[in-house]
């Protein structure tokens, strides 16, 4: 018998202005500004929401609770998302819809999300609420959809730009180790770039060296110093 907690059978009723009213979701994803994104979107849409930022926690989580859908970045601290999905994917009884993520090598990232079980995929930036709903909508069973038309939410939200300037801060962290993880920090810089759409930040993050050098490390650090200072609020 499974003895994980489970929502209530008598959870809330999806409405046309609330369509995940009643659904728990589980992202896990190590950006502060991303998470905050789709935090903002779940609430507008009626979903809780339960946020991991590694692959540890995440599978703590899924030790005790059994989300309705799971948003599963590739690239975490700890690992790849795409053992995680497997894990989900082939554990019984399964997350309803399992949804992989990434802001970096959109085209691979979705075919390999799909090849490791997920049921779908969700590039980053999302840029609306309508096109996040969607994307979860479209894996529900009709029992957990809301009935008859409803308007589409076009419009985007706006992270708290303190989510951003963590990001950055963990980026320049990340930069000050003895043996920075490069790999892990393009994919981070360049998932971070475009949901800010700081085409700059984005070419510096591609521009990386697999192994960086002092001078290198250093005009990074700059560049990050100076997005940091420009962040809203900071001083």
């Amino acid at each position: 018998m499974d003895d994980r907690l489970t929502e209530f059978d008598l959870r809330p009723q999806p409405t046309a202005e609330r369509p995940l009213l009643g659904l728990t979701i589980l992202v896990v994803e190590d950006s502060r500004y991303a998470s905050e994104a789709i935090r903002l979107m779940s609430l507008r849409s009626g979903a809780r929401l339960r946020r991991a930022d590694r692959l540890a926690s995440a599978e703590r989580h899924l030790n005790v609770y059994c989300p309705t859908v799971a948003i599963v970045d590739l690239g975490l601290p700890d690992g790849s998302g795409l053992d995680l999905i497997k894990s989900m994917s082939e554990t019984k009884p399964r997350v309803q819809v399992i949804l992989g993520t990434s802001g970096a090598e959109r085209e691979a990232a979705e075919a390999s999300v799909l090849a490791y079980g997920a049921d779908g995929f969700i590039a980053k930036p999302v840029s609306t609420i309508a096109e996040y709903q969607a994307a979860i909508l479209a894996h529900l069973p009709n029992a957990l959809r809301p009935a008859g038309p409803r308007e589409a939410q076009t419009v985007s939200v706006d992270p708290d730009p303190l989510a951003l300037r963590e990001d950055l801060s963990h980026a320049m962290d990340l930069l000050a180790l003895d043996s920075p993880p490069v790999t892990y920090l393009r994919r981070f810089l360049i998932g971070l770039a475009r949901a800010v759409k700081d085409k700059a930040l984005e070419q510096h993050a591609h521009d990386m060296a697999e192994t960086l050098a002092a001078p290198d490390r250093a005009a990074l650090r700059a560049v990050l110093s100076g997005r940091i200072q420009a962040v809203p609020g900071v001083v």
